[in-house]
């Protein structure tokens, strides 16, 4: 994941327990749109006794399958990204002509952190300054239709606006227009006083420091000190930014913001991260440190003297990713998993998967599209609301939006084996992704019976993800995928050999939808029974 596309240069920040120096932290489809990862993977006991018992302290808030009450507090600007083509060169300096195209503008900073978590589902208030100007109105707008609550601390001077000017898919410029950072606090403390409110009542808390004086405000920072003894309390870092206040749940610095407060040379190997991480830890904590590595994934160190977990991201195919906003992402995923009373070392995973499958889906470009209120979701057994719905439909809206060819297949794929795995390689040849209609625990068993299944739908999302053949999994709690498809719109929709000669149930639904049922040949003698039966009279 990379999470430094506006970070500034770097310097380095102050410990977290020393005062500041202006002063006195699966895919499945069913009734919420969620745009979590495909599962999240419990902690091996001895990975999870080794974690801070700070984090241990946070008990779930919400009941199973509410969303958390999240409050983002940081600097927040309008992001405008300009789309044009690049087809000559200036033929008085060697300067790249961007000409035509199309401009779009979004909630940048702290605001896209908010309005990322509110798409996951979750209520969200977004503690921010805002100018009295004509940009800090399109961005109020901007937030009211994303549905983010905000409260403002008032900003003495104009809103921030960044530019990307962007040609094939790569950002060519970012144009700063207000490096200067204003006062912030213009609102006095009748907005100070709101804030209080907000935070006293959140479920977990996200503070997304862009280095513009928000988290420096005195009133807001003890605000927070307070509210991170209640509640989880995530701090995504910037080099020109404050440290974390005291009883910080988790730092979210990236590899080059970590250098920075290390004082080390610049390196993206594992091992250097990892010192990385250690210099974090010891200068801000102890801490537990979730150290983004930009494409790599991340890792994470609740103790400088134990090894860190490391958490791979996975890589989507066959589009180039925008990762703008992944960090951002990977924050507010966070804090709302440690809101649900969750270990670190899940929520980080799950952060991980959650980001990997944003940049997959387009990255910020996927907030041109709105989400799919009608798409149901549920839970995988044994997770925790699994999953990314939008994880998987807007990759497949992606794959549309470039003319490309979203393949699907379904099943229980209970015991995964030879007969499947040629299925799936055979269908992901058919077309540009492949994403997998997966029966949930409750629908497998209406289907197959009480002894079913053999392996639960959290542990069969994981392989199949494995898979390189496979792009996504979309958990489905029906009888039958028609949500999942309609939700995926998916133009070739596959079926194993045994299905030839029969009527396919979903054909009607995909032939309505502008795709095609096709059959493709199976492995003979290969079925997940069988595969049971043999292991019973053995």
């Amino acid at each position: 994941m990379d999470v430094s596309a506006t970070n500034a240069s770097p310097t380095t920040p102050t410990p977290a327990n020393a005062p500041p120096a202006n002063a006195t932290a699966t895919h499945t489809v069913g009734s919420v749109p969620s745009a979590t990862p495909p599962l999240s993977v419990s902690a091996p006991e001895s990975e999870s006794e080794s974690e801070s018992e700070s984090a241990r302290e946070y008990r779930p808030t919400t009941a199973r399958g509410v969303r958390p009450n999240l409050v983002v507090v940081g600097d927040a600007f309008l992001d405008r990204d300009h789309h044009g083509r690049v087809e000559r060169v200036a033929s008085d300096e060697p300067a790249l002509v961007v000409t035509g195209g199309t401009t779009h503008m979004r909630p940048g900073g702290a605001a896209l952190a908010a309005v990322l978590s509110a798409r996951q589902g979750n209520p969200v208030t977004l503690v921010t300054a805002l100018g009295q100007d004509a940009v800090g109105g399109r961005l109020r707008t901007l937030l009211d239709a994303a549905r983010v609550e905000v409260v403002d601390l008032g900003l003495d001077g104009p809103t921030a606006v960044k530019t990307r000017i962007r040609t094939a898919g790569r950002t060519l410029l970012i144009l700063d227009e207000h490096d200067v950072c204003p006062p912030v606090g213009r609102a006095g403390e009748t907005a100070l006083t709101s804030a209080r409110r907000a935070l006293t009542a959140a479920d977990g808390v996200l503070v997304s420091d862009y280095g513009r004086g928000v988290t420096a405000h005195p009133g807001l920072r003890t605000a927070l000190a307070e509210a991170a003894q209640r509640s989880p309390l995530v701090w995504d870092p910037h080099p020109r930014g404050e440290a974390p206040v005291p009883h910080t749940a988790v730092v979210t610095p990236n590899s080059r913001e970590a250098r920075a407060v290390g004082s080390l040379a610049n390196s993206d190997t594992l091992s250097d991260d990892v010192e990385a991480a250690r210099a974090v830890w010891h200068a801000w904590g102890p801490v537990p440190v979730a150290l983004t590595r930009h494409e790599h994934g991340a890792l994470l160190l609740t103790d400088a003297e134990l090894p860190p977990l490391v958490v791979p991201t996975k890589v989507a195919a066959g589009r180039k990713a925008d990762p703008c906003g992944a960090g951002d992402f990977f924050a507010g995923h966070l804090a709302a998993i440690l809101a649900r009373g969750r270990l670190p070392s899940e929520a980080v995973t799950s952060a991980v998967w959650a980001a990997s499958a944003y940049v997959a889906a387009g990255g910020p470009g996927a907030l041109e599209h709105p989400p799919e209120e009608s798409t149901p979701m549920t839970e995988a057994s044994g997770t925790e609301p699994a999953a990314a719905v939008h994880g998987a439909v807007e990759l497949a809206a992606a794959v549309h939006a470039r003319g490309g060819t979203v393949v699907a297949a379904g099943g229980c794929f209970d015991l995964l084996h030879v007969g499947h795995i040629q299925l799936l390689e055979q269908a992901r040849q058919l077309g540009d992704c492949l994403i997998v209609c997966l029966n949930s625990d409750d629908s497998l068993s209406r289907l197959k019976g009480p002894s079913r299944p053999i392996v639960p739908a959290a542990q069969r999302a994981l392989v199949l993800e494995a898979l390189a053949c496979v792009d996504a999994v979309l958990v489905f709690a029906e009888d039958t995928p028609e949500a999942a498809v309609r939700a995926l719109r998916p133009a070739i929709w596959v079926k194993g050999g045994d299905y030839s000669g029969m009527e396919i149930p979903e054909k009607e639904l995909v032939d309505s939808l502008g795709g095609r049922t096709v059959v493709v040949p199976f492995v003979a003698g290969w079925s997940t029974s069988s595969l049971i039966e043999s292991a019973r009279t053995r």
